[in-house]
Parts: C-alpha cells; structure tokens; sequence
C-alpha cells in the first residue's frame, strides 16, 4: 500500500503545534521525558515545520548526499519537525533537540533514511536556527543532544520499520488521531490523563538519550 498525501499533511499540521507534538512524543516515552517542564508544556517545547538553518561552515559535496553550501548560508533541513526543548523559566534552549520524520507518500526505505543522514551531515558544521518570530529571544545555536524520531504509518512498507528496526533507530506507527493541533483542551488532556509522569520525567537523567536504539542492537 502506498501513503497518501492527506495522510502525511494531516499529521504534519498537527506536530506543527506543541499540543499535537506532545502527544506524539507520548507514544515514544524516552523522548516524552526529556520535556523540561510538564506542568507548562507550551513553554518548553518550540515546534519548527520545515525547519531551516544557517550553517556555520562549508559542506563540500560528498559521496551520494552532494550537498554544496557555503559558510552563512540558509538550507531547509530535510526532516518534517523538529522539536527544541526549552527551560519555562529561563527562555533559553536545554540543548537537547528533536527531528521528527515523517514517512512520506512514494518514499521508500532508502529516501527516508537519506533525509536523516543528510540532515546529520547539515548539523555536524555547525548551525543557528532561523527561529519564528515569537521564538527569536531564544538562543538559536546548535544543540548537544540531537536525536531523529522516525514516524511511519500501518500503510507503510514493512520493509521500513525493519530497516529503521535494523539502524537501531527509534520509530513509532501512528495509528490514532491526536489532538486538535491548535487545541488548549488537547493539551490540559495530555497533562490529566496520568501519562505524564511529572517526577520522573524531572528527574530523567540526559545521558540515557545516548543508549536509544542499543536495546535491539548492542555494540559488538
């Protein structure tokens, strides 16, 4: 079976929004955890669509990426969402960031694992975030912790889940409709329904987001 558009920009329209990311991330427990606040979730995570930054330094077409660009210039990731985890309190970034990838109507194994790795050779020079208005008093440099959240549908490929399965990469299937995106009652849900485990979520230690994906695959 194949993915349809309306499919893709149904749930891109709903992460686009911190309520809809949320409920998302709910589906992936280690990543709902590092959200610095869950009593005030709309101050700790900033939602970027199509996402763009500004490297830092030059990347010189390589192998099959062929990615040119020069030192100052601005290039749209290849991911769908990406998600910045930020102090309520402090207005400032915690340095830990998401980027969500959202399998994509004719795209195949291959094409959605090429946007993750295109997207880490993009972050590995260096880069600032062009952030939305509301978002610029926000440091936008780059994070310390950066992790891909993969999202494919049951339509999708088998193929797909075996291989992120494979790559030890973190994939969820999204199945169910979350909440409205632009829905203040979604979030207040997300918060009552007990998911949200404030305590341990506060004292999540940030190391742990370095084992994702060694459960299925330990080193050799």
């Amino acid at each position: 079976m194949t993915i349809q558009q309306m499919q893709y920009e149904n749930l891109l329209a709903t992460c686009s929004d911190y309520a809809g990311a949320i409920a998302l991330l709910r589906q992936y427990r280690p990543y709902l955890e590092v959200i610095p606040s869950m009593r005030r979730p709309k101050d700790s995570v900033v939602t970027i669509p199509l996402p763009v930054i500004k490297v830092h330094h030059a990347v010189e077409p390589t192998g099959h990426a062929g990615i040119h660009l020069t030192a100052g210039e601005s290039v749209l990731l290849p991911c769908d969402v990406a998600l910045l985890m930020c102090d309520p309190e402090w207005k400032i970034k915690t340095g830990v960031e998401i980027f969500v990838f959202i399998h994509r109507p004719h795209e195949d194994f291959s094409d959605l694992l090429m946007r993750w790795r295109q997207t880490q050779i993009l972050l590995d020079r260096g880069y600032e975030w062009l952030l939305p208005a509301r978002h610029q008093h926000l440091i936008s440099d780059s994070a310390n912790r950066i992790r891909p959240l993969f999202v494919v549908f049951p339509d999708s490929p088998e193929r797909i889940t075996k291989g992120l399965k494979g790559a030890g990469l973190p994939a969820i299937t999204y199945a169910a409709d979350l909440p409205a995106a632009t829905s203040e009652t979604a979030s207040t849900q997300v918060l009552a329904e007990g998911e949200l485990d404030v305590e341990a979520a506060e004292k999540f230690d940030m190391a742990d987001l370095d084992n994702i994906g060694l459960g299925e695959n330990p080193p050799e």
